[in-house]
């Protein structure tokens, strides 16, 4: 196995979704410039989060669906450009074929 590869530097942070109101306080490596005053007084580094159990479907039970990042849209939006640039080159090829046929009945 190889030696030194996990962090050894660990320490106090606060993880905090602000979305559902909800931050705890556990030990990480991740790299930070902000900070916080946690319950027992103390300022620890803070680290912000999209989802956590508070607000993951999951374990609130809720069905919803969160796309902060417009995901599902620019799916679609590739999907349906897809389709059309397919719709296209099927157009232009049946559209190549009657002019190779219409150029051969001539000769």
């Amino acid at each position: 196995m190889k030696t030194n590869l996990h962090p050894t530097e660990y320490r106090p942070v606060v993880f905090s979704d602000e979305v559902a109101g909800f931050a705890f306080l556990t030990q990480s490596t991740a790299q930070t410039n902000e900070t916080t005053k946690w319950e027992d007084g103390n300022e620890y580094p803070l680290v912000k989060i999209h989802i956590s159990s508070a607000s993951h479907p999951f374990f609130t039970g809720e069905e919803k669906i969160i796309d902060t990042e417009g995901r599902v849209d620019r799916f679609k939006a590739k999907f349906a450009a897809a389709e059309a640039r397919k719709i296209a080159l099927a157009s232009k090829a049946k559209k190549a074929n009657a002019q190779k046929a219409k150029k051969s009945e001539e000769l």
